[in-house]
């Protein structure tokens, strides 16, 4: 609970790359974190713990394979057949660049070394540079 901050900064420890950064959630994210925290209390502890069978919330970190177990249901509740987590870090990127976001920020927000890898990332396809080609406008004489 000490690296969530109720203004949406989380602190994300040992991430990929066992790398520490900060993250910020939307308002609409922080509005679910805020809903989660009162059924959850502000007990000390992991920010996601376990809810037993009888709806009981257990004040004990999920692994990250309960984790990736939650994630691929929900998946599959979304009737998207292959999901890995993975694809939700592809689709921050995407996202964030679309939203005009400059691929430096977007690079630090993604934890990645350099900037070639964020432009690996980013899935937006051919529209999108459609678009942003239709922008520079040439004047004929």
């Amino acid at each position: 609970m000490k690296d969530f901050k109720f203004d949406g900064e989380i602190k994300i420890r040992s991430g990929k790359g066992r790398v520490d950064r900060t993250v910020y959630l939307s308002p609409g994210a922080i509005a679910i974190v805020n809903d989660w925290l009162e059924i959850r209390t502000l007990t000390p502890g992991a920010l996601l713990c376990q809810v037993n069978k009888s709806g009981r919330v257990v004040q004990q970190r999920l692994t990250p394979q309960a984790v990736l177990f939650i994630l691929q249901k929900r998946g599959l509740e979304a009737g998207i057949e292959h999901f890995s987590p993975h694809d939700m870090r592809r689709t921050f990127v995407s996202d964030l660049l679309t939203a005009g976001t400059d691929i430096a920020t977007v690079q630090s927000l993604a934890g990645h070394s350099n900037p070639a890898i964020t432009a690996r990332y980013d899935r937006r396809g051919e529209e999108i540079k459609r678009v942003a080609s239709a922008q520079l406008e040439i004047l004929r004489r």
